[in-house]
């Protein structure tokens, strides 16, 4: 009767953190957006303030569109972004499952070789990679962006999805190979419905570097016909002068895909966070 008791409150402070943290961390984007709708001035003299009659301004989404390629750099980053989280995921789930199911010599080394890549960023390895590209033929190429994102991205998917996978039942995966079910068809169909909440996370923690990454688009891919949105947004921002209404409705923009995704995955992302923290 006590926990029963508790429970309504502890769920109402569950409710109000979440709510808090919730404000806190969509502000900045409250600000960036809002600011888009205004005259320059407006934005550097009340930057809080909502838009009025006076400072409403949408000139920054007419600079946007009259300027460069929008719908292609914003394109060419849906491409590279969906394909790369797609192979992340697949070789990700399909490397755990077998780190996690089979025991053979050398899988603890070899989870901590994967684990490597966590503690040591790829840009290290940026001479390289640009070398190699060269070689094969792919600079310029959203080829090239998709090898890199997908190398990225495997470690931490492979580290997460391993441990999810490690508590599904073994008497489940054994039931279907009595029933005469494939290893592949064990892995698609039984094991990979059940780590869906760990998959979204997995997904959404990928898709934020690769969605905002400047670097290696800039290195491998800065043609008019494959700069990604971020690296398309620099031509407003000039060495002496930058188009603050042009950025801020880029930003904008910007930011859309990041908020669906994470209106779609965002119980499967939370139940993914927490599994296993409440008993």
């Amino acid at each position: 009767m006590n926990k029963a008791r508790q429970n309504p409150l502890n769920s109402a402070a569950a409710h109000a953190v979440l709510i808090v943290y919730t404000i806190i961390a969509l502000f900045p984007v409250f600000v960036i957006i809002v600011n888009s709708f205004k005259t320059r001035k407006a934005i550097f003299r009340e930057p809080l303030a909502l838009p009025s009659a006076d400072s409403f301004s949408l000139i920054g989404y007419r600079t946007v569109m009259e300027q460069g390629d929008f719908f292609l750099y914003f394109q060419n980053s849906m491409i590279v972004t969906v394909v790369s989280l797609f192979l992340v995921l697949l070789f990700g789930a399909m490397a755990a499952f077998a780190l996690s199911e089979y025991r053979f010599k050398g899988n603890a080394l070899m989870g901590l070789y994967l684990a490597l890549g966590i503690m040591i960023p790829i840009r290290i390895g940026t001479v390289a990679i640009l070398e190699m590209m060269v070689a094969s033929g792919l600079v310029n190429t959203l080829m090239a962006l998709i090898l890199v994102y997908t190398a990225q991205g495997l470690p931490l998917a492979v580290f997460i999805l391993s441990e999810f996978m490690r508590q599904v039942s073994d008497d489940l995966k054994n039931a279907g190979r009595i029933d005469g079910l494939s290893e592949y068809t064990i892995f698609f169909r039984l094991v990979l419905p059940l780590v869906r909440p760990a998959m979204a996370t997995v997904a959404v923690f990928n898709m934020i570097p690769i969605w905002n990454d400047l670097w290696f688009p800039l290195i491998l891919a800065p043609s008019e016909g494959t700069k990604t949105l971020t690296l398309g947004s620099q031509v407003f921002i000039g060495q002496f002068v930058t188009d603050w209404n042009a950025v801020l409705s880029a930003l904008s923009l910007a930011i859309l895909p990041v908020l669906i995704l994470y209106v779609i995955f965002s119980r499967q992302l939370i139940r993914g966070i927490t599994s296993g923290a409440v008993k």
